[in-house]
């Protein structure tokens, strides 16, 4: 994370950003692992009005490397002091045009999330992450 020198300001924005957000409802449903979550425009309009009120704003920019697609969030406040966020990398599941902006979408929606303290997903306590991982053991 790369911060202004000072945070003063943005800090005491995003503590009312988040003290008066309504997490939004999980209204997308993912078939493949039978479950719901926000997607982007449920996560952007959560925050939306809430950082215009408080004189924050952001930006996303979409980044690549060997891991895949990301994206690099910065919080803006109209004091001039920032917050960067390293960027969040997904793998491409195909070397297309569309299997990169789904990742893009995908890493949007969850760096967005991550950044303002938006739960997106359904907790699964690290279940589907384990059974992977469990998976994938050479023994």
């Amino acid at each position: 994370m790369i911060i202004s020198e000072s945070i003063v300001n943005i800090s005491k924005a995003m503590l009312a950003v988040q003290a008066n957000m309504v997490q939004p409802k999980k209204t997308a449903e993912n078939p493949f692992f039978k479950s719901r979550y926000v997607n982007l425009d449920g996560t952007v309009n959560a925050i939306k009005e809430l950082c215009a009120e408080n004189g924050l704003s952001y930006t996303q920019s979409i980044v690549s490397s060997e891991a895949g697609i990301g994206v690099q969030t910065m919080i803006m406040h109209t004091s001039g002091e920032y917050i960067i966020h390293e960027p969040f990398y997904l793998p491409v599941a195909q070397k297309t045009a569309q299997s990169g902006a789904s990742s893009a979408t995908y890493a949007r929606r969850y760096a967005l999330s991550a950044a303002f303290g938006i739960v997106a997903d359904e907790d699964d306590d690290g279940n589907e992450a384990s059974q992977k991982s469990q998976k994938n053991l050479d023994f």
